[in-house]
């Protein structure tokens, strides 16, 4: 007798009501905003209210692309994340196989203190720091380095050459930690026996590393690879605008997306430019990820997300 869709999901139903929390905040909290996206497409009027204010089409979009500074911003916003991406991700993966070996070699309880050090870095007070670091008059760098050797001191935030290894720098000083931790819980979950028959066949620790613990790696590298890249088209507000504390002789070499309709909106108000590109960020960023996913696909079927 065939049985009905009632009887078939009965068993189900105590993991559909867990579900319920997780799903129920996962509308509010990310469907039904998305109904603000006319204001993309409207000459915001407070006084009319979103529903009233007047249709301008696509003119919002037009304004990232209808200025001087279009290419500018665009070229750094992507050119920084790749290499946040590229960096980043080489230097959590270093940090993480680094504190695996350090707790292979000296057991579980020298590591634990060791393990909150990368996150507590990336915790500090980022912008702060950098400006105690780097203030002409009273900075460490100055003071303390430069001035100890004789030489001159530096008009760090008037001199835009040094700004993309700063931005660097402080950008992998503040998220190293994080991630880092992500790929370590990734090689502690690797299978102890592939390590054990690596050695028996008298690999040493570096070829383990090679082709046990990367080869292992993989799926979380291109995981968090694919969701990097989801946001290649964003930044990071405050790397870009407080960090370099809105100098400006530095806009042209720390302006993006991001800082430049924030900008925009501080001088015009207009926040359907402002909508507009979020809703252009995260097209593109969508488009990029499908993009990236269906290379995945075609090399290695089985490490693409879908």
């Amino acid at each position: 007798m065939k049985k009905s869709i009632f009887q078939r999901h009965r068993r189900f139903i105590p993991l559909y009501l867990m579900m319920v929390p997780g799903l129920l905040y996962l509308f509010i909290n990310n469907y039904i905003p998305m109904a603000g996206i006319i204001i993309a497409f409207k000459q915001v009027n407070f006084r009319l209210g979103i529903l009233k204010s007047p249709w301008v089409k696509f003119n919002n979009f037009t304004y990232l692309f209808h200025t001087d500074d279009a290419w500018t911003i665009t070229r750094n916003t992507i050119l920084y994340n790749v290499a946040f991406i590229i960096l980043g991700t080489a230097m959590a993966i270093v940090i993480a196989i680094l504190l695996n070996e350090l707790r292979s070699k000296f057991g579980k309880k020298a590591y634990q203190t060791v393990i909150l050090v990368p996150y507590l870095i990336s915790m500090v007070v980022v912008s702060y720091l950098v400006n105690a670091l780097l203030a002409t008059e009273t900075g460490f760098i100055n003071n303390s380095i430069i001035g100890a050797f004789g030489g001159d001191p530096v008009s760090w935030y008037s001199t835009p050459k040094y700004w993309p290894f700063i931005l660097m720098l402080v950008y992998l000083w503040k998220n190293f930690g994080y991630q880092s931790i992500i790929y370590y819980a990734s090689v502690v979950g690797l299978d102890a026996g592939l390590y054990e028959a690596a050695a028996i066949d008298g690999a040493t620790r570096w070829q383990r590393i090679i082709h046990v613990t990367l080869p292992g790696l993989k799926p979380t590298i291109i995981t968090l690879v694919l969701m990097s890249i989801g946001r290649i088209f964003y930044s990071d507000f405050g790397l870009f605008y407080q960090v370099p504390m809105d100098s400006g002789p530095l806009i042209n070499i720390t302006n993006t997306i991001d800082t430049y309709v924030y900008r925009g909106l501080m001088q015009s108000n207009n926040i359907g430019m402002s909508s507009a590109a979020g809703v252009y960020q995260s097209l593109v960023g969508c488009a990029l990820v499908l993009l990236a996913n269906f290379i995945v696909n075609k090399v290695s079927k089985e490490d693409a997300l879908f």
